[in-house]
């Protein structure tokens, strides 16, 4: 990847992103998983000035198969038109924030990385950052003329699927991390998918572990030592990243990016499409 334009291809605070409005594309990643319209409307009654909204389901995802998990990854050609209709174009810079600590806005981050767009980063904080740092708010829809999104092949090298983790079963060649909440890693609740449980041997990291009380992520130094501590021995490009569908799991990768722990891959059928198959073990419990 070319050098970010950005002092760091992960965080931007509110501060910053306000003195370089004029030079930045936003996108408004709000959601809410179990409104799904919800993040369509709270970008309609504001947003950042200038900033467009990406909707998860329709935009950040592909086409769902039944056994593909939740939130496949979209089609990188459909990705780069969508990105081309705002009017984003490959050399942009571009800052994704939304509603709810990152989880939203780090798969837009890890979608435009897995392109190759080096110019990207996450709003520390999001939207409730912006607004208690002072900053303007708009309720226009904002016009772009369309240009030709011009995508690398997308880097194979960041994302591993269903029969890479199921031979790591065997290989143990992979640390699996699940971003989901402790009850459900355990297998004591299971709100949405097929079973229960956890991929054997993942260890887990709830997303919300890398927030500060303030909402915004932890310093870059005790990310670090949380993440060092979790992996042991490990190498941070030993880590495959999971969740429940590939989306919070990016939280985890961009906290690790802002820990100065680069490499790490994401499984982006996660517990979905895991959980699908019945042939496929599951562990309970810590």
């Amino acid at each position: 990847m070319a050098a970010s334009a950005f002092a760091a291809s992960t965080l931007i605070d509110a501060r910053t992103l306000r003195d370089r409005l004029a030079r930045c594309r936003v996108i408004d990643c709000s959601h809410d998983l179990a409104r799904p319209e919800a993040g369509s409307a709270e970008f309609r009654a504001g947003h950042v000035p200038g900033a467009v909204h990406a909707h998860l389901d329709h935009d950040l995802s592909g086409a769902k198969t039944g056994t593909n998990g939740r939130h496949p990854l979209p089609e990188p050609a459909a990705f780069a038109a969508w990105l081309g209709r705002q009017g984003i174009g490959r050399h942009d810079a571009v800052v994704a924030y939304d509603r709810s600590g990152g989880m939203y806005a780090a798969r837009l981050w890890w979608l435009l990385r897995w392109l190759g767009h080096a110019d990207v980063c996450v709003l520390d904080g999001g939207w409730q950052a912006w607004v208690e740092q002072g900053g303007e708010v708009a309720a226009d829809a904002p016009r772009y003329d369309a240009t030709r999104y011009e995508a690398s092949a997308p880097a194979a090298a960041m994302w591993v699927d269903a029969g890479f983790v199921l031979r790591n079963l065997q290989t143990g060649e992979a640390l699996v991390v699940d971003a989901r909440g402790a009850e459900r890693y355990r297998g004591v609740v299971e709100p949405i998918d097929a079973r229960a449980g956890h991929i054997p041997g993942a260890l887990n990291r709830p997303y919300t572990d890398n927030l500060a009380a303030t909402g915004g992520f932890k310093s870059a130094a005790q990310l670090s030592d949380e993440w060092r501590t979790l992996l042991g021995a490990r190498p941070a490009n030993e880590v495959v990243a999971q969740c429940g569908s590939g989306v919070t799991a990016c939280h985890n990768l961009l906290a690790l990016e802002a820990a100065g722990l680069g490499g790490a891959r994401l499984y982006p059928g996660s517990w979905s499409e895991w959980a699908s198959d019945p042939h496929r073990p599951t562990a309970t419990g810590a």
